[in-house]
């Protein structure tokens, strides 16, 4: 006989062990959970009829939530962007701009880390770009090794915290309990605090050591300098003026409420399509015509709208003839472009690419999320939610000791495991956690309990994708690292790119001592008193009481279906309730 109690740890312990075998996380989870179903049913801890929710909830909370498709647009973007030589042309051009600045090519790796992260939201691509691009210069220049090798590696990491960030939109899916969720809408508007304060950090951190250390960032040679004036700017808003409009596309749409997170990551993915056509070689004066064509029928239409606009009917009946002949001559040059991207040889070859590097991640992600789902309802039914809170709750020190503990925790998993693995193993224990330790800090600013809890979760997620950001910095397992030793020279020693990180994961992790002391940085941006609602793909299960076996009663239910087949009328029924799996009566001796 099992006790109840020990079945959690020994959850969590199985767990630890297959990942520490080697096995593959998804697998290891379904694994995990579907022994553990079998011993907690043995042990009567619940009956067979529980373990319905694993499918219900795999097929309502993972294939029908439309969230996730999101990840899979983001992912095309980003690897369509990465050869397109957007990075290329901004580098040069930030760099001749701050090139006559001590620690330029620092500036300017940090801004065009920031604004590519906005557009790309993927580690590697971003950093692998900037690493071939910026390191050869400023080799050149005389800069100190670890410095360049650590401000490429942080600048590339930044992305992850940056919206349209694929962390944000996991960990948006992972935070939710039984009376709030943080949707991905907040979880953007909560990031874009700490991202601005993190670039103030990196910029921060270069100015003080151009000072201390001003022979470690030199500043370019006279003779490398190009362009000056109307021309270096052009250049400059050549490589700006494309990105903020594709930022404006994805983020701006969504934050306006015009559009969901999946509609402006199909929009970004269509974005980023066609700013890798205006930008290849190949793009004709007939393909500049009808792009221009396109872009003017697009102000046009938002001129019109804005102006003949009511509130209370919306766009004027004599308005719509010219903002649908407006959207017409729009969408023709849409599908002109696509066209186009689809006749030139090398572009089509990068699409191609692009589909299978999503197909990979996304294939990751689904089976991660599917192990996962299996482990959690298991983990639920042995009341691992409980002992997960009393682990929790009982930390001394109250939020303070929490955020501290959980942290630190997470700061040591992140040597080991991705953060999908994070956010999909350890987000969901925590969440409810969170939520009644944080909510209570933050009723006073948010105005309002509901809001409170909502925006708690939010601060947890941010706060979380911070620290998550030092998994790819620091060894043994830094993939930023192992991108950058990847395409640098091989005259760049491999202890230099350890040794440069260190820095730059120290600064990431005072970000989180500020995210965690300053929650303002978090929920500044947030709606006052409107809180968060579960999505419509979410699928909230709990247990019914009549089956709770030795266990308490977890957070969820098993969904009960209706039969096709109409039920006959109830006969009252003068028998005692018993449970299905009980005994049958001893019979009367009478």
């Amino acid at each position: 006989m099992i006790p109840l109690e020990i079945m959690p740890p020994l959850m969590f312990g199985g767990l630890v062990v297959f990942m520490l075998v080697g096995f593959p996380v998804a697998f290891s989870l379904l694994a995990v959970g579907l022994f553990f179903g079998l011993i907690a049913m043995s042990e009567g801890f619940f009956g067979v009829a529980f373990m319905q929710a694993v499918p219900q909830r795999i097929f309502g909370s993972v294939l029908a939530n439309d969230l996730l498709l999101a990840i899979p647009f983001f992912t095309f973007m980003g690897a369509v962007l990465e050869k397109c030589r957007l990075a290329e042309d901004m580098l040069d051009s930030m760099g001749q701009l701050f090139g006559k600045m001590r620690g330029g090519l620092g500036y300017s790796v940090i801004i065009v880390g920031f604004i590519l992260g906005a557009i790309t939201g993927t580690v590697a691509a971003q950093v692998i770009a900037m690493a071939m691009i910026s390191l050869p210069v400023m080799m050149r220049y005389g800069y100190h090794m670890r410095y360049a090798t650590g401000v490429l590696a942080a600048s590339g990491t930044i992305t992850q915290l940056v919206p349209p960030s694929l962390v944000l939109v996991v960990l948006a899916d992972q935070l939710k309990t039984q009376t709030a969720s943080a949707d991905v809408g907040s979880m953007y508007l909560g990031a874009w605090g700490p991202s601005l304060v993190q670039i103030g950090l990196f910029a921060l951190y270069t100015f003080v050591l151009s000072r201390l250390r001003p022979e470690w960032l030199p500043a370019a040679p006279r003779d490398e300098k190009t362009l000056e004036g109307w021309a270096l700017w052009r250049q400059c808003l050549r490589g700006i003026i494309p990105a903020a409009v594709l930022i404006f596309m994805v983020l701006g749409t969504m934050m306006l409420g015009i559009a969901t997170p999946t509609e402006s990551g199909a929009m970004g993915a269509l974005g980023a399509v066609i700013l890798a056509v205006i930008r290849h070689p190949e793009f004709t004066a007939r393909d500049k015509l009808v792009f221009r064509a396109g872009m003017a029928a697009m102000v046009v239409a938002g001129v019109i709208g804005a102006v003949y606009y009511e509130k209370l009917t919306g766009l004027a009946p004599a308005a719509k003839p010219y903002v649908q002949a407006a959207l017409a001559v729009l969408y023709i040059a849409v599908i002109w472009l696509i066209v186009r991207a689809s006749r030139i040889k090398p572009l089509r070859e990068l699409i191609v690419l692009s589909y299978q590097s999503t197909m990979r991640l996304t294939a990751m992600v689904v089976f991660i999320l599917i192990g996962s789902t299996c482990f959690s309802v298991v983990f639920q039914g042995v009341d691992g939610g409980r002992w997960v809170e009393h682990l929790f709750t009982g930390i001394p020190g109250g939020w303070i000791g929490f955020l501290l503990v959980v942290n630190l925790f997470v700061f040591f998993l992140a040597f080991f495991l991705d953060f999908f693995e994070i956010a999909f193993i350890v987000v969901p224990m925590l969440a409810p956690v969170a939520q009644k330790v944080l909510a209570p800090e933050l009723e006073s600013m948010m105005g309002s309990p509901e809001a409170a809890a909502s925006a708690a979760l939010v601060w947890f997620g941010v706060m979380l994708c911070v620290n998550m950001q030092t998994s790819f910095m620091h060894p043994p397992f830094g993939f930023a690292l192992f991108y950058l030793r990847g395409v640098a020279p091989k005259e760049v020693k491999s202890s230099d790119i350890y040794w440069g990180a260190l820095p730059w994961v120290g600064l990431q992790m005072i970000m989180v001592l500020l995210v965690a002391v300053f929650p303002q940085t978090v929920t500044y941006f947030l709606d006052k008193g409107t809180p968060g609602t579960t999505g419509s793909g979410d699928l909230i299960i709990e247990r019914p009481a009549g089956d709770t076996g030795q266990g308490a009663e977890p957070d969820f239910q098993v969904p009960q279906f209706d039969d096709s087949t109409p039920a006959e009328p109830a006969k009252p029924d003068t028998k005692p309730a018993t449970r299905p799996d009980a005994p049958p009566p001893a019979p009367d001796k009478k």
